[in-house]
């Protein structure tokens, strides 16, 4: 484990000249966003740069670049020291930079900011976040009970699709599944009782691409690189494409969540406000976090072999079979399980990126410098950088479960998966995601779950379009007392 960097308060260097350019006007973003998606893809576009400017912040410029996005212009902070200023709200505004540089249309959200693009001082992130927050707490009881059914019909249709065809895909199943426990957690019923059927993953799926289409690419062959970039990147994508299925969604949670808007409404929320915020929360946050999330993690563990499968099998089992079945307390006794999961968030956290505008010129420090960034700049991290910093992790590519076991855990709080320290907590004011326990409970109970039925599995593993893996189970081994 490595030394803890010094803190900003007792760092004594000079002030540098952030490193980097943006290059001529509309010219600069345009090379950037090339090399960014295609002549170098993500990671070299930073790595190249950090090696360039000797410095883990520097300038550059951030998709989608010309016309949808004004300013493509950024700082870009990606070492553990300096990505937390991003946590810091009185330092950072958050008002409209949940995807960067650009806004998508109010439009995929009833004609509503959604919470989720307001800054901790407006008066109605307040009021939203708590509402969010006092909902969770208000389903607490539910998060297992209701999860593990969810589970049970996932890992049916994975057996059922390896008998048939001696591999099965795991993402979609693992959408139909996420997309199922979030409808019924807060809107108390299956959504295929409403009039969404089966197509709620779908429509949602859709919702997204139109909204984030500008940060995509498409996987098409090279010699198609510069018309995707046009298309997906000169003007935004309308709604119209996705109205009807986004009122159907919208109809569905308001006629479905009733108790749930009622409590809005009491927190002095509009009806329709709440319900819109609602499904951005299950849409956006929830299923779409999921939907990049659980492959995620069945990649590292899968990817993580056989010795470690036998490990969170004893563990998990012996746990389960003390505390007499899947609770609270049990899954907090399973060491091992939930550093795996921090570990699998530290090295591939579900969002990569964060943005904030400076609200006055403040310092930056890396580990080696410190730099003034202007009012009104815009901060950019990339969060895999900072989770995967050398100088604070000991083999920083490599899966390393027991990493944040005994002293391991010291290293929590330089994991920033939810847009905030792991070793802090949300709140009404700041911008940590509400659902941050939630997260860590279901992604535990996954692997609960999962290895109280198998003993081992391998995974055929590939990139997603956007964000997250592609994974099949090519094996499942059943655990031998079942």
């Amino acid at each position: 484990m490595k030394m803890s960097p010094p803190s900003e308060e007792t760092s004594e260097f000079s002030l540098k000249s952030i490193p980097g350019d943006y290059g001529l006007p509309f010219f600069g973003a345009i090379r950037d966003r090339l090399d960014y998606f295609y002549n170098q893809g993500r990671d070299e576009f930073f790595s190249t740069r950090v090696q360039k400017y000797e410095s883990t912040i520097f300038k550059t410029n951030m998709p989608p670049g010309p016309f949808i996005a004004k300013n493509p212009k950024v700082i870009a902070v990606l070492d553990a020291v300096s990505f937390p200023v991003l946590f810091d709200t009185s330092k950072v505004e958050k008002y409209n930079v949940l995807d960067g540089t650009f806004f998508p249309s109010v439009s995929f959200t009833g004609g509503y900011r959604a919470c989720a693009y307001l800054d901790p001082s407006e008066p109605k992130h307040t009021s939203l976040k708590c509402f969010f927050m006092s909902t969770l707490a208000s389903k607490h009881s539910d998060f297992i009970p209701l999860f593990r059914a969810s589970l049970s019909k996932l890992f049916i249709n994975i057996e059922d699709e390896i008998v048939s065809q001696k591999k099965a895909n795991f993402n979609k199943p693992s959408e139909a599944m996420s997309f199922d426990f979030v409808f019924r957690l807060f809107g108390d019923k299956d959504s295929s009782d409403t009039k969404l059927g089966s197509e709620g993953p779908a429509i949602v799926n859709k919702w997204l691409a139109l909204q984030l289409a500008p940060l995509a690419t498409l996987g098409l062959p090279k010699c198609f690189n510069y018309l995707e970039d046009i298309f997906l990147r000169t003007f935004p994508l309308p709604f119209i494409f996705v109205k009807s299925d986004y009122n159907k969604l919208y109809d569905a949670f308001y006629a479905s969540s009733s108790s749930v808007l009622d409590k809005a409404e009491s927190l002095g929320i509009k009806r329709d406000e709440a319900c819109h915020n609602l499904v951005f929360l299950a849409g956006f946050n929830a299923f779409g976090g999921m939907k990049v999330w659980f492959p995620t993690l069945i990649k590292w563990v899968g990817k993580a072999g056989e010795k470690l499968h036998g490990q969170l099998a004893h563990e998990i089992r012996t746990v389960v079979k003390e505390e007499g079945g899947v609770t609270f307390q049990a899954l907090d006794k399973m060491i091992l399980t939930k550093s795996v999961v921090f570990e699998a968030l530290r090295i591939e956290p579900p969002v990569p990126f964060q943005y904030g505008k400076a609200r006055d010129n403040i310092v930056v420090h890396s580990h080696d410098a410190a730099f003034e960034i202007k009012k009104g700049e815009m901060i950019f991290g990339y969060q895999p950088f900072a989770t995967k910093d050398p100088r604070i992790f000991d083999d920083p590519e490599e899966f390393v479960g027991h990493r944040f076991v005994g002293d391991g855990e010291k290293l929590l709080r330089y994991v920033y998966w939810s847009n905030g320290r792991e070793t802090e907590d949300p709140t009404a004011e700041n911008k940590q995601c509400p659902g941050k326990d939630l997260v860590l409970l279901l992604s535990r109970v996954l692997l609960v779950e999962f290895f109280l039925r198998y003993d081992t599995f391998t995974v055929e593993t590939s990139s997603a379009l956007g964000l997250g893996s592609t994974v099949t189970f090519t094996s499942l081994i059943k655990a031998k007392s079942t």
